[in-house]
């Protein structure tokens, strides 16, 4: 396996988070700690776990990672709602970022079943093969 940077899915999450961050910049000031700050550190954690799972070198790890990611995912996925609902996106923004949220936590639905099924062999990072 390859490094995470390889993986779709964090090149995919990495762009959610320059949209989330670009989003929320036209949030009110009022929101600074509060929905602009839970959803900036929700999208972060998607590809922050997603390469400390690969890091860690089992399976059992990367797929604890990798639910992280996911749950961040789903956060995210109400966060984007709440915004739309209080008019703080519009809906051209929030499908933009629902639908690009919705393809990534497919992915991780997928990379965990497979990892799960798999033949359960150690996850190597690249630096430690011999």
């Amino acid at each position: 396996m390859g490094p995470h940077k390889n993986l779709v899915v964090w090149k995919k999450s990495k762009e959610l988070v320059t949209l989330v961050y670009q989003a929320t910049a036209q949030y009110p000031k009022s929101e600074l700690f509060g929905l602009v700050n839970q959803m900036r550190r929700c999208a972060v954690s998607i590809p922050s776990n997603i390469a400390e799972g690969y890091g860690r070198g089992s399976n059992s790890d990367l797929v604890h990672f990798l639910r992280f990611a996911r749950g961040s995912a789903n956060e995210l996925d109400t966060q984007i709602s709440i915004s739309r609902d209080l008019l703080f996106i519009d809906d051209t923004m929030a499908n933009v970022l629902e639908t690009l949220n919705g393809e990534i936590l497919k992915m991780l639905n997928s990379l965990i079943y497979k990892r799960m099924h798999d033949d359960l062999s150690p996850v190597i990072p690249d630096n430690l093969k011999t």
